[in-house]
C-alpha cells in the first residue's frame, strides 16, 4: 500500500504523532504496518494508532521501541522522556542560548514569521524545561543594551508610534479572537525585530523598543493559545521572555511567564503552571498593585487546579487588598484589562475550579454585569463557566439560556479554547431530555461540527 498524502502545512497537529506521520507521509495504517512488521505481529489494525493519538491510549513498551527504530530514536530518550515526548516532532525551543540583548534579538528573529506558521498544536518544551526558564528569567541580571550602528536610527517618535500601536491589537484580539489577529501582531513583530536588528538606537530607546518586542510576542502568544496552536505559542513566549528581560522590565516578564502558566494548566501539567506562577510573582515584588493583585490571583488558580484550596484562599485574600488599591496608582498600559470584571472573573475561576458554586455564581454575576462590549471573547467564556456553575446547581433552563447568550460572540471570535468549552457544556446538557436543551441543540449544532 503507498503512503497517502497527508494535509499540508495548513494542516493542524493536535499530538505528536500527527506531526510524525506527517512528515514520514503514513497514514494509521501504515503506521501500524510498518510496526508489526518489526515486531512480528500479524495484529496490524489502523484503529491501534488512531487511539493513540486521539484518545491518549500509550503504546506498550514494545511498540514505542519499534517505533523508536524507526524513527532513529535512541531507547535511552524513550525511557527518559517517555510517551509522547521522545517522539522527532522537527524545531525545538532553544533554551541554553545566553540571556543578551544579541541573543534577544536572535531568538526574536527566529521567531517572528516562522511561528505563525508553526501548526503543532501541543508543547514543545519538555516536562521542567519552562520553569528552568523562569528561574534563569529570575536570577540573571539583565546587562547594559549597547548601541551599535548597523542602519537607521530609531528616534524616539518612532518608539512612540510602536507604542501607540499596542492597544489596538489588545483590543482586536479581545474582540475578535485569536485565529483572527495572530498574523497581523506576528507581522508587527517582523517589523519590530528588524528594526531592532538592523537599526541604531540609544539605550532607552532599545529599551522601550524591546519592551514593545516583548509585549508583541506576548500577545502573538496569546493569540496563538487561544487559536489552539499551543508550540507556536511558547515559541513567541520564550522569545518575549527574553525580551523582555533585555528591556529591564520585570513586571512585564511576569506577565509572560502568567501566560505560560495558564498554558500550562490547560494542557494538566499543573506543577509546572504553579512553578511558573510563583516565580512570576517573585519576579514581580515591586510591580504596582493592580499586576500584583493579577499576579496573585492566577497563582492562586494553580493552587485551586491542585485542589489546595487553603493556599488558594489565603492567595484571594492578597489579591483583593491588592486590588484594592489599583485605582491609587499608574500601572503598564498591558494591565489595564484587568479592571474590576476581570478580577471578578478570575476569582470566580478560582472558586469553579474548587466546586464551590455559589461563590462561583456570586462573582462571576458582578463580572458579567460588569463586562465591557468590547471584551466579547471574555463575556462568551464566563456565559459558559456560568452555564457550568447553574448547570451544577440544578438549573437546567438557565444553563441553556446562558450557553444561548454566548453563542454570537463564540461564532463571532476564532476562539478554539471558547469552541471546546462550548463542546463540553453541550455534552453536559445533552444528558437532560428538556424542550430548552432541544432548542440550544438546534442553535448550536452547526459550531458542534
Amino acid at each position: 500500500m503507498s503512503p497517502r498524502q497527508l494535509n499540508g502545512q495548513a494542516g493542524f497537529f493536535a499530538h505528536p504523532l500527527g506531526y510524525v506521520r506527517h512528515d514520514r507521509n503514513w497514514t494509521y495504517q501504515n503506521l501500524v504496518d510498518l510496526l508489526a512488521k518489526r515486531i512480528g505481529n500479524s495484529a496490524a489494525r489502523r484503529e491501534k494508532a488512531w487511539r493513540w493519538e486521539h484518545r491518549g491510549v500509550v503504546p506498550d513498551d514494545e511498540t514505542q521501541r519499534a517505533l523508536a527504530k524507526e524513527l532513529g530514536v535512541p531507547d535511552e530518550l524513550v525511557r527518559t522522556l517517555g510517551w509522547p515526548h521522545w517522539l522527532p516532532v522537527g524545531e525545538r525551543i532553544n533554551v541554553d542560548a545566553p540571556w543578551t540583548a544579541d541573543s534577544s534579538i536572535g531568538m526574536l528573529d527566529a521567531t517572528a514569521g516562522g511561528a505563525v506558521l508553526d501548526r503543532r498544536g501541543f508543547l514543545l518544551l519538555s516536562a521542567g524545561a519552562a520553569v528552568t526558564i523562569a528561574d534563569q528569567w529570575l536570577s540573571v541580571e539583565p546587562l547594559q543594551l549597547v548601541s551599535v550602528l548597523r542602519g537607521g536610527r530609531i528616534d524616539p517618535g518612532l518608539a512612540d508610534c510602536f507604542e501607540q500601536r499596542l492597544p489596538a491589537l489588545r483590543q482586536m484580539d479581545a474582540t475578535l479572537g485569536g485565529g483572527n489577529v495572530r498574523s497581523l501582531v506576528d507581522t508587527e513583530l517582523r517589523l519590530v525585530t528588524d528594526l531592532l536588528a538592523k537599526g541604531s538606537y540609544s539605550e532607552s530607546i532599545g529599551q522601550r523598543m524591546f519592551s514593545v518586542a516583548a509585549e508583541l510576542g506576548r500577545i502573538a502568544g496569546w493569540t496563538s493559545f487561544d487559536a489552539g496552536y499551543h508550540a507556536a505559542a511558547e515559541r513567541y513566549w520564550v522569545a518575549a521572555l527574553r525580551a523582555a528581560h533585555t528591556a529591564d522590565d520585570r513586571a512585564l516578564g511576569a506577565n509572560i511567564l502568567k501566560c505560560m502558566s495558564l498554558q500550562r494548566v490547560d494542557t494538566d501539567r499543573a506543577d509546572e503552571a504553579l512553578a511558573l506562577a510563583r516565580t512570576a510573582r517573585e519576579g514581580a515584588k515591586g510591580a504596582p498593585d493592580r499586576v500584583r493583585a493579577m499576579l496573585t490571583v492566577r497563582q492562586a488558580r494553580t493552587h485551586a487546579v491542585r485542589g489546595e484550596a487553603a493556599d488558594c484562599e489565603r492567595l484571594l485574600v492578597e489579591a483583593d487588598h491588592a486590588m484594592s488599591r489599583a485605582d491609587e496608582g499608574a500601572s503598564p498600559a498591558w494591565a489595564s484589562y484587568f479592571d474590576h470584571a476581570e478580577y471578578c472573573a478570575q476569582v470566580a475561576a478560582c472558586y469553579l475550579l474548587l466546586r464551590r458554586h455559589q461563590a462561583t455564581d456570586h462573582w462571576l454575576t458582578q463580572s458579567l454585569s460588569l463586562q465591557p462590549d468590547e471584551r466579547s471573547r471574555d463575556r462568551a467564556t464566563y456565559l459558559i463557566w456560568r452555564a457550568d456553575t447553574v448547570l451544577s446547581l440544578g438549573d437546567v433552563e438557565h444553563a441553556c439560556a446562558l450557553v444561548g447568550q454566548a453563542v454570537p460572540d463564540i461564532a463571532a471570535a476564532r476562539s478554539v479554547r471558547n469552541q471546546r468549552r462550548l463542546v463540553d457544556i453541550h455534552e453536559r446538557l445533552t444528558h437532560y431530555q428538556t424542550p430548552a436543551v432541544r432548542t440550544l441543540d438546534e442553535q448550536v449544532r452547526t459550531l458542534i461540527a
